[in-house]
């Protein structure tokens, strides 16, 4: 569906390692990919979500837009993270009740933070009429999910849109933002999955029925891990960690160092994907997870997917969220949007937000 132009949104996916940027044109021959660009962050410029240089990450988004030339400065972005509660919940249907004073009453359970310390929003989920759901008696009750982000959290994200001088129009959620640009490249969203999104930092989870999200888990696993093991057990600094990391310096001596370090990390990452799995499959026991779809720059870790798979007994997918865009190959390298795609996925997730949708 077109999208007035007055009303779309640039998405900034900001990293603790890098800040990647997607606009798309929502024309009515269908979303064109626009602009796509990549920037990377110091180390320690944002710790665990939280920004620690906030004039150096500013900048860089400066840069960014500056680089693609991107006019529209209103933008949607996303937090995730130990300060972000995602939470399907259910609330009695009282006739005539105040259902925002229910939700609110009812959110303070499962929220570890003061309730006045947090931004809440919810959404109604509306039943889908499916055969086997319209045969089972109907409980009374309405299921909500529920979004609780720490609002010091929301502000600081805002500070720093603003201080890039752009305007923060839209603030989701990584799994929601991840949902959304999953949903528009598979062919067929409706069934169960599970979408993994490894950051450098973070390990996402977000397992989703029928496009409603059942849950989701973050996690303090990711890319990093292993750069800090090359730093520390081949003593050099964090450039030349990530050249080894990322396969563009080949070490032969310490080869083994390497193939442990990395045979230990991704261990562990496959260990907690399949933990949240097992919790999913006991607390859904007749829902099946029929794929896994990978994203974040860290999925693409040689021999990962597979060892996921062969971990979980699970088909495991590479996630393209560019593959139902139109893309003019005079303006972007179809092997480089094939390479960047997984780390790209949160970010055309926000672009495919619009002022005023929910």
């Amino acid at each position: 569906m077109a999208v007035p132009r007055k009303n779309q949104l640039v998405g900034l996916d900001i990293g603790s390692h890098s800040i990647k940027l997607v606009e798309i044109d929502h024309s009515k021959k269908g979303p064109i990919l626009k602009s796509f660009g990549v920037i990377g962050l110091p180390p320690d410029a944002i710790v665990e979500g939280s920004i620690k240089e906030m004039e150096i990450v500013a900048s860089a988004i400066k840069n960014l837009y500056h680089n693609l030339k991107v006019k529209n400065k209103k933008v949607a972005t996303s937090i995730s993270g130990y300060s972000v509660i995602v939470k399907k919940i259910e609330v009695a249907d009282k006739e005539g009740a105040d259902l925002e004073k229910t939700i609110h009453e009812k959110a303070e359970q499962y929220i570890p933070f003061d309730i006045s310390d947090v931004n809440l929003d919810y959404d109604l989920l509306l039943p889908k009429i499916e055969q086997e759901e319209a045969s089972k008696p109907s409980s009374g009750n309405k299921e909500v999910m529920l979004v609780a982000a720490k609002r010091d959290m929301v502000e600081e994200y805002v500070d720093l849109v603003q201080l890039a001088g752009l305007h923060p129009m839209v603030m989701d959620v990584d799994a929601f933002a991840l949902q959304n640009a999953f949903e528009m490249s598979a062919e067929e969203p409706q069934g169960c999955y599970a979408l993994v999104n490894i950051g450098a930092e973070e390990l996402g989870i977000n397992a989703i029925k029928n496009g409603v999200s059942m849950f989701t888990r973050d996690s303090s696993y990711g890319g990093s891990q292993i750069t800090e093991a090359i730093m520390k057990e081949l003593k050099i600094g964090f450039e030349e960690a990530e050249k080894i990391k990322l396969g563009g310096t080949k070490i032969e001596k310490e080869k083994a160092i390497l193939e442990e370090i990395f045979t230990s990390v991704v261990s562990s990452w496959a260990q907690e994907i399949k933990r949240a799995l097992d919790f999913l499959a006991t607390t859904y026991p007749d829902e099946t997870i029929e794929k896994v779809f990978l994203s974040g720059g860290s999925c693409r870790i040689p021999g990962f997917q597979k060892y996921l798979e062969m971990e979980t007994g699970i088909p495991v997918e590479i996630l393209n969220p560019f593959a139902n865009l139109i893309i003019n190959e005079k303006y972007f390298d179809p092997q480089y949007l094939s390479y960047m795609a997984p780390q790209a996925a949160v970010a055309v997730g926000l672009a495919l937000r619009s002022i005023g949708d929910k």
